[in-house]
């Protein structure tokens, strides 16, 4: 029977000097969610509530400005990446509004004016973002059993990590759809949802809810890690159910990979164990380019959208 929630792990050993058991126990926790579920929620992780709230509170003041307002900050039409608001054209299968930015700094950003402190906010809680994710990376490290800092030295270029602030518009009576069933191209994916809640992961066919609460960030696995870990990590499939009547609001942040950097299983999950490896080798730019061409030019049939399973090797023919 499929458990009716996913783990919460409490990450304040962490935080804390000297306490080994509460470290081990979080660590057993999240190998066990990353195996069976690829998501679990992370408690006491480092990034202060009152801004969470902050946070939350601003963007949804901006997305409740009128159209025009909003369309300030969109990007240019010329530019390299499509930083600032956007919103997904009526004929999309997944209906909501974003704003998107890169790390502090980054030329490709374009920020709100109004309301007028929502930019410091956003570098504020994209730093911290970042930080949790360096740390949940080096608990992944320890849970794979791999050397110590061996996910940072591979992953250690920061610039490329974004995040969305995201507004999903109410369901219709003929669709509630609001981001369709996938999984993520990135690492490792950091999500805040409000009290509205939506988001759903897939496990052994049942779709299973994600419970909002104030205090807790949303983690999961993304196609590098169960590509390196050949599969002992899930990058599991899920989607975002809109509720009828109200908007639903929340921020994810991708913790990102280098285009130019090479992904394929790792040693310690194939030949070291004797397992066959379950995906060939690719360099992440590239499986980006056919993730974004899914968007651009969507195929006639959902299931012909390519997903990590486009490197997967069948092990039958090979046998």
């Amino acid at each position: 029977m499929v458990s009716s929630s996913i783990p919460t792990v409490d990450l304040s050993p962490f935080f804390t000097v000297g306490d080994e058991d509460g470290k081990q126990k979080a660590r057993d926790l999240i190998n066990q969610a990353c195996s069976e579920y690829g998501f679990f929620q992370i408690v006491n992780h480092g990034v202060p509530i009152d801004l969470m709230n902050r946070a939350m509170k601003l963007s949804k003041t901006f997305f409740q400005n009128p159209a025009e307002e909003k369309i300030k900050s969109s990007p240019d039409s010329g530019a390299t990446l499509p930083a600032g608001y956007s919103r997904q054209p009526d004929h999309s299968a997944d209906k909501n509004e974003y704003l998107l930015m890169f790390s502090p700094g980054s030329s490709f950003n374009v920020f709100p004016s109004n309301p007028p402190e929502f930019r410091e906010v956003l570098d504020e809680i994209f730093t911290y973002f970042s930080n949790t994710g360096q740390l949940v990376e080096s608990i992944i490290t320890d849970c794979l059993g791999l050397p110590p800092n061996f996910l940072k030295e591979y992953n250690g270029d920061r610039s490329w990590d974004f995040m969305v602030a995201m507004n999903y518009f109410p369901a219709t009576e003929s669709e509630n759809n609001g981001i369709s069933e996938h999984e993520d191209g990135n690492c490792i994916t950091f999500v805040l949802q409000d009290e509205v809640g939506g988001l759903e992961v897939q496990k052994n066919g049942q779709w299973i809810p994600v419970i909002p609460s104030e205090d807790t960030l949303v983690v999961n696995i993304s196609d590098v890690i169960h590509v390196l870990s050949n599969n002992k990590f899930k990058s599991t499939t899920h989607r975002v159910v809109r509720p009828k009547a109200r908007c639903r609001n929340s921020y994810a942040f991708f913790y990102n990979l280098q285009g130019d950097k090479w992904v394929e299983p790792l040693p310690q999950f194939t030949k070291e164990i004797g397992e066959p490896p379950k995906y060939r080798g690719f360099y992440y730019k590239d499986y980006q380019a056919l993730r974004m061409r899914n968007k651009t030019h969507p195929p006639s049939k959902p299931e012909d959208a390519i997903n990590i399973t486009h490197y997967a090797i069948d092990l039958d023919l090979i046998s």
